[in-house]
Formats: structure tokens, sequence, C-alpha cells
């Protein structure tokens, strides 16, 4: 009876609709639609027939509604902060794709909440980057905003130790000299990693603001290839100052060669994967002059080179410019190198030198009779050199690439993470 008293208008209404369009008024407005079409009551029969058209026109509109779909950062942005994820919302519905791309060809991966109507990106976008976002709701058409990220204002980078595809001696740690302090250790120290083939615990250790080692608890084994990841892009060093390297790189470690001087008997014994390779006659620093004490590393090669005793606080006593096979130790000018200018009879019985290690060597450096050139021809960087009884204290680890000085609970302690 109460289906009698409605409208023509309403039939024809109805009739106008597809099967699909009827569900999703029934799904969007439960209660008006069974309400309008099933109650059997007197009073409800009585319905007039603007009382029936304004609950079509209620219905039509529920069916009408789309989904709306907002980005942050907004749509056309120009300089949107870099430091949040991106996020885009959906009403009215679920969000069934985005995709989030930059102008340099990189993606935001991200994830959806439970209920499909927030996604979040798990990465922050990069700085100075143009971002499509496109996004589509279910059942409705793919939508797209842009927006582009601000340029940091200050940055960083990290100058790194070995060079990249080189190869280099067991003693090699990985170090990073900053070009800016980093007051925020841990999350510089957390977007680098240092991982080895075969696999061994790496460990960074901060000497100062502005340098980063990692080493493992012993010497590299022979044949390991380590990767440095640096992931410093937009990362806050410290207030207002951000990295900007997103790398990847490979060292390589080579046969391990460990030479140890002893300067009581004056004698440098080199071993090669725990095999003695030579021994050499050696003359180290003099009473006034004591030579470090320590496990110290090859740091640089130079075929011949100049010494000036005014660059290590010693005034004018010595300018040779041309000293032969030198190799680095120490920052503060620790050598071990040849020696052209002295008796060959110092060599093996007497501590002569102004600090460095010396080895007998002829003029030129062209002589490969010599113990000078026979050990250079021998050596590569990160090669150990181990120095005892010298009469001088323990090297600081800091001081050249020497961190092998500290023990593992003391390396540990230096990382803050």
């Amino acid at each position: 009876m109460g289906v009698s008293h409605i409208s023509n208008r309403s039939e024809q209404q109805s009739q106008g609709w597809s099967r699909r369009g009827i569900l999703a008024v029934l799904g969007a407005a439960p209660a008006v639609a069974l309400t309008g079409c099933s109650s059997g009551s007197a009073d409800a029969s009585e319905n007039t027939t603007t009382g029936t058209s304004g609950s079509a026109s209620t219905q039509a509109a529920a069916a009408a509604k789309q989904p709306v779909i907002s980005v942050t950062p907004a749509d056309g942005t120009e300089k949107a902060a870099f430091t949040s994820p991106v996020e885009v919302t959906v009403t009215d519905g679920t969000l069934a794709s985005v995709k989030v791309t930059g102008n340099d060809g990189s993606a935001l991966a991200g994830s959806l909440d439970a209920a499909r109507t927030t996604w979040t990106s798990t990465t922050n976008p990069y700085s100075g980057t143009k971002y499509t976002v496109t996004a589509q709701a279910e059942g409705a058409a793919a939508q797209t905003a842009t927006f582009t990220t601000k340029s940091p204002g200050e940055t960083f980078v990290g100058y790194f130790t070995p060079e990249a595809n080189s190869t280099s001696g067991v003693g090699m740690p990985v170090s990073i000299n900053f070009s800016h302090a980093v007051s925020d250790k841990a999350a510089v120290e957390k977007a680098i990693t240092v991982t080895a083939e075969p696999a061994v615990e790496v460990v960074g250790h901060w000497f100062s603001d502005t340098r980063l080692d990692f080493r493992p608890q012993t010497y590299w084994a022979a044949g390991t290839t380590i990767t440095l990841g640096l992931r410093l892009k937009d990362v806050q060093g410290t207030d207002g100052v951000y990295g900007i390297q997103s790398k990847d790189v490979t060292f390589h470690i080579g046969r391990a060669q460990i030479s140890t001087v002893d300067l009581s008997s004056k004698e440098m014994v080199v071993k090669r994967d725990g095999a003695t390779l030579a021994t050499y006659p050696v003359s180290g620093g003099d009473a006034d002059h004591t030579t470090w004490s320590g496990i110290m590393v090859i740091s640089e090669r130079f075929q011949q080179t100049r010494m000036e005793s005014s660059t290590v606080g010693l005034g004018d006593e010595y300018d040779i410019s041309d000293v032969p096979h030198a190799q680095r130790l120490t920052t503060s000018g620790t050598f071990v190198h040849g020696n052209y200018w002295a008796s060959t009879s110092v060599f093996g019985s007497q501590n002569t030198s102004h600090g460095c290690v010396g080895l007998h060597d002829a003029k030129g450096a062209s002589d490969s009779s010599v113990a000078g050139y026979k050990f250079y021809e021998s050596s590569m960087l990160g090669d150990v050199v181990i120095v005892k009884n010298s009469g001088e204290k323990t090297v600081d680890p800091a001081n050249g690439l020497n961190g092998w000085n500290l023990s593992w609970a003391e390396w540990k302690a230096g990382s803050a993470l």
C-alpha cells in the first residue's frame, strides 16, 4: 500500500537509474533507502510527493560524492621542506595506489594505514628536487600533484680514505674527514655504513668533530672487499648544515704485510702473509728525538720528497730536498724512508735520526740494490709498521691512521651509536 502512494515523478527517476547506481545509493545511505521503500505504516504511506522527492535527492547526492585526495606538501609548493615525509590522504574513499617520483629519477617508497585513507613516505624527500605525486582512489580516476623542495642553505661533505677502487694493506681503516664540524654525531654515523666481505663487525670511532674512522677488531683479512655507503644527503650534521652525498664506494685489501721495527736491535723484520719476506738494518730517532712506539699505518708514499725541520718544529736543523722512498706513518711527521747522507755503518748500529726510521738508500731513488728501494717497492698504503723499544711513548691513535693502538673496547666507546 505504501508503494502505491509514491508519485509518478519518483517512479520515473528510479527507473532511470542503473543497477550500479541503485547499489551505490543503498550502500551510501542505507537508512534513507530502507525507510523510503519498505515501511508499511499509514503515516509512511501518506508521504507527499515533495517529501519523497527530497529523499531521492539525498540519495543522488550521496551517489555523486567523489573521493577527495590531498597531498602534503601541497600541490604547487615551490620551496617545500625536505625534513618531513610526504603524506597523501583521501576523504570519502580509500586509496588504491600512490606513486611519488622525483625529477632526478628517484622514487619515494611509502605505506598505507590500516584504513587505506593515508599514505606516508618511509623517507623524507630530497632537497632541491621536483616531485610528482600520482594518487588514485578506489573507483576513481588518478590525480596528480607536484611540489619542489627547497635547497639547503649550508652543506657538508665527507672526504674518505682510501681511494675508491684502490687496494690497500690490512691495516687501512676507512677514515672520513668532514668539511664542517658535526654536532649530531649519531645522525651522521647512522647514515654511514661500512661492510666487508668476508663479513666482520666494523665499528666507527669519532676522533674529533670532523673525523670518523671505521675498523674491525683486528686487521682486515687479506683479500677483503670493503664497501662504504654514504647516505648523508639531507642529514643534518649540525644546525642548518646538511650533507649532500649519497653514494657507495668499494675498496680492496691486498696481501697482509706487517713490518716490525725493533730500535733496540736496530732491525726491521718484514713479514708477508705470516712468512718473513726480508730483514733490514735501520736507524731510528736519537736520544733527543725518539721515534714513536706503537702500531702505525702507511698513509702516504713518495718516491722522493722534501723534508724540512721547520715543518715539524725543529727550526733549521735540516732541509733535504730529495729524501728517497719516504712513507708517512704519522701526521706529525714520522716517516720510514731511505737515507743516502748517513754512513752505511750507521744502519743496524746507531739511532741517529730526528725521529724517523731510516734505511740505507742511494741519492736519486733509482738504485734497486739498496734496502730503502726494496722496502718501498714491497710496500703499499695501509701496510702496518710496528715500532718497539724506541724509548718513546705510544703514538696517539689520532696521529695518522693509527687507531689500532686502541683496544676494541676503547674503539667501540668512541662510537656515537
